[in-house]
């Protein structure tokens, strides 16, 4: 509600400005969420070619190694003060031609709604409020997204209606960043290796040390190396998952080790990627690395790995959606993310049919 008046506070400058207003081809995209969002947004870049973002500092570190990407805007920097939201306002109003909204939270819809571009498309959501109507009349055009709706199809369909998945590859980078250096462990020889991401951020979606070691004893007689990928915030799901399996030559850390902006080219040195649903599995999805998903309760028609992938997990845990993320589920972890004899059979069955097909 305190954007929309924002934004009526801002009409009369809005409406000036309109008069002043010229053509200047750029384009805007505005995706303020986190990793995994910013990647599946990476197909509207490319389609587009080059555009300016408003984006969260989080995925800096990528968007900055992107050639589709040419002046990039915080939102962190930008909406602490009344001051430097009118200033931001300012500075989008008449700068741009295509404006592509495709994170409709109350903030992005007000950045959105002050540009004076010929050409606006929304993202309507299943979360719309109903204070946020007046600022939706500003767009030239939406597409309803619905939770059984890919997000990936629904974004391109912002420039395009008759895009989908297929018709632009996702990217994490843009080429592909090969850092100066990187762990030598990455570059081990005659052993497979598997890319691991032991926490989603979210507990409620962060996979239980027990299922883990189900998973080991499941590999146990191939000839398997584990990197664990994370933040150094994410050392306590490490420490919990050698408190279950003990202290192994098998799992090396990477915990810490990698600023983001080398994590794309890391991933890329593996051979699979096991995770629930969290940023590295769609950064491995972009460098083409086959995924096991156990997803939990993430809703999987909404958002999912689009490559080579093994879904794992049961439809009628299903409660978490993109715009609607809960942080507390009516059933435990060790329920939502059990995994059946069949289901390890199948991620035993998928990966020994990768190495014996390469």
């Amino acid at each position: 509600m305190s954007y929309l008046i924002l934004f009526i506070l801002f009409l009369p400058f809005k409406l000036i400005g309109k008069l002043f207003y010229k053509k200047t081809g750029r384009n805007l995209l505005i995706q303020t969420a986190k990793i995994g969002d910013f990647v599946n947004v990476t197909p509207l870049l490319a389609h587009l070619k080059h555009s300016d973002v408003l984006i969260s500092k989080t995925v800096l570190p990528l968007a900055k190694h992107d050639e589709t990407i040419d002046t990039i805007f915080l939102i962190e920097e930008h909406k602490k003060s009344l001051w430097r939201k009118f200033r931001l306002a300012f500075k989008l109003m008449n700068r741009y031609e295509n404006v592509y909204l495709l994170h409709p939270n109350s903030t992005n819809l007000f950045f959105a709604s002050v540009c004076n571009a010929k050409n606006k498309q929304y993202l309507s959501t299943y979360t719309r409020r109903w204070y946020q109507a007046p600022l939706y009349f500003t767009a030239t055009g939406t597409v309803e997204h619905s939770k059984d709706q890919l997000t990936v199809d629904d974004y391109l369909k912002l420039a395009d209606r008759t895009l989908t998945w297929r018709n632009a590859p996702k990217h994490a980078t843009r080429p592909l960043r090969k850092p100066v250096s990187y762990p030598i462990s990455l570059d081990k020889q005659n052993v497979i290796k598997i890319g691991l991401s032991i926490s989603a951020g979210n507990k409620s979606k962060t996979i239980p040390a027990a299922v883990w070691k189900k998973v080991f004893d499941a590999l146990g007689d191939l000839n398997c190396i584990y990197y664990v990928f994370g933040p150094q915030s994410e050392q306590v799901w490490l420490d919990d998952l050698h408190r279950e399996v003990g202290v192994r030559e098998d799992i090396v850390s990477l915990i810490g080790e990698l600023p983001l902006e080398d994590v794309p080219f890391a991933i890329s040195k593996m051979d699979f990627y096991i995770a629930s649903d969290s940023g590295n599995v769609y950064i491995a999805d972009a460098v083409g690395v086959p995924i096991v998903l156990i997803y939990g309760p993430c809703c999987i028609e909404e958002q999912r790995p689009l490559g080579n992938v093994l879904l794992i997990g049961h439809k009628e845990y299903e409660k978490s959606y993109i715009f609607e993320a809960p942080y507390y589920f009516d059933r435990s972890r060790e329920e939502m993310f059990a995994l059946s004899d069949d289901d390890l059979s199948d991620i035993y069955s998928f990966i020994t049919n990768h190495e014996n097909n390469r």
